[in-house]
């Protein structure tokens, strides 16, 4: 990608841009942003620009929170500052006269804004390399396609839907050739995006997809698998449809996940540190002590993984989603399958988060907690060979609520990921688990409504 102004200068009249796309994302993984002209963009290049910093203070239907401190009224909700990530310059293939930029929210001194979870990425990707490892991850999400609009989705109250695709049909060669032109732009649209995709198929469910994103380092796929989201909502609703990544949409279906795949590797020998040739499995004695942190810390770090109420309904037994804190070899029972046995594709598939993932957070919180794994020389309990749903290993919270008290009462997490970043996260963890309370369900209307 392009980078430096005058550089830029030059590429945005090859390209014919016209104006630009800045943002951000929240901590709810959603894109904030705004068109600017091209005169506007290149004055923030050089001195910055402000952007409301209520993306911190609301949630995600914009309604102001209670209980911030960043943030709030008594504040009076000023300009944030934010830099402008030059290096992340792309044109959007669905708008061909359009630049797209990241912005990079600081504080009044220029350092890091703690609550951004790009900032936190990009510290804990920082802290790896600090101990001489390259991490390189990829994404993988699953997602509903609907034949609806915002519109249709109101006006129907987001109950009996109609998905582009009938049945349960995964891994289609036809389903996917049935509606190739929307699968064509998805795939070509991502790729001239900067989001190249490994693979592209229909999972078990009506009009339910999976999309593998290209693996990279971590602050790149970070980066790709948070705008392919909004990739495939923006090249969906051109046709009239729209994407879901909820983790759970029907309490008769598998829910959908967002697996990330992950390794290290030396920056000096630029090898795969997960794998060593002597050991019987392949697996480091590294790559053991990864995964030993991942286990250990994976229940009080959950509320960074689940990060949503619906979140809990995916973890159901004998769905594909893990409900307890386990690891295997080519598993899809356990939270952690390690796949692979040669230095090019050992690595481990991080499979607890769904597609409702805030993949900054998610990426983050589990590279974290494998580094403090290797650090403090933790080893994994017992392989899970079997049924991981079977096992006694340590069970997962159950609930939004749950998962936020075990991450309020946690001194790793806070140490791992900031006091800052953590005491924010939670106060928004909070608040949306009283939203919940405090709602009245489709499930309790048609329960109780004639017959309690």
């Amino acid at each position: 990608m392009p980078s430096g102004t005058d550089v830029l200068q030059k590429w945005f009249e090859e390209k014919g841009v016209r104006q630009v796309k800045l943002g951000a994302v929240d901590l709810d993984g959603v894109w904030r942003g705004k068109y600017v002209s091209v005169e506007k963009f290149f004055s923030a290049c050089k001195s910055g620009m402000g952007f409301c910093d209520v993306v911190f203070g609301w949630d995600i239907a914009d309604e102001l929170l209670d209980n911030t401190q960043v943030t709030g009224w008594h504040t009076g909700y000023p300009d944030g500052m934010c830099r402008v990530d030059t290096s992340s310059a792309r044109i959007i293939p669905w708008e061909p006269d359009t630049a797209a930029f990241l912005l990079d929210f600081v504080t009044a001194d220029g350092s890091p804004f703690e609550p951004s979870p790009r900032q936190l990425l990009q510290k804990v990707g920082a802290r790896a390399r600090e101990m001489g490892f390259v991490p390189k991850f990829g994404a993988e999400y699953e997602f509903f396609i609907f034949k609806e609009t915002p519109q249709s989705l109101k006006d129907k109250g987001y109950t009996r839907l109609t998905p582009l695709t009938p049945g349960m049909f995964g891994y289609s060669w036809l389903r996917t050739s049935l509606n190739a032109p929307l699968v064509h732009d998805i795939i070509n649209g991502c790729r001239d995006f900067g989001v190249e995709l490994e693979g592209f198929h229909t999972e078990t469910g009506p009009g339910v997809f999976e999309a593998a994103i290209r693996y990279d380092t971590l602050e790149k796929i970070a980066d790709k698998a948070v705008l392919f989201k909004t990739a495939v909502k923006e090249i969906c609703a051109r046709h009239g449809l729209t994407a879901c990544f909820m983790a759970k949409v029907d309490p008769k279906l598998p829910g959908c996940s967002g697996h990330i795949h992950q390794s290290l590797w030396g920056i000096k020998s630029e090898e795969n540190a997960f794998h060593d040739p002597d050991a019987r499995d392949g697996m480091s004695t590294l790559m053991r002590q990864y995964i030993g942190g991942q286990i250990a810390l994976m229940p009080e770090l959950t509320a960074l993984y689940w990060p949503t109420v619906n979140s809990y309904k995916r973890s159901v037994e004998n769905t594909w989603a893990p409900v307890t804190a386990t690891w295997g070899r080519e598993n899809r029972t356990t939270a952690v399958r390690v796949i692979g046995d040669s230095p090019k594709s050992m690595r481990l598939e991080y499979r607890q988060p769904g597609a409702d993932m805030n993949a900054y957070v998610a990426m983050a919180a589990s590279l974290a907690a494998g580094l403090w794994g290797i650090e403090n020389e933790v080893e994994p309990p017992e392989v899970c060979a079997g049924n991981g749903y079977a096992s006694n290993a340590p069970p997962l919270p159950r609930s939004l609520k749950e998962a936020v008290a075990l991450l309020k009462q946690s001194e790793r997490a806070r140490q791992l990921l900031g006091e800052e970043f953590v005491d924010h996260f939670v106060r928004t963890r909070e608040w949306e688990a009283r939203q919940y309370e405090r709602a009245v369900t489709n499930w309790e209307l048609e329960r109780y409504m004639e017959l309690i």
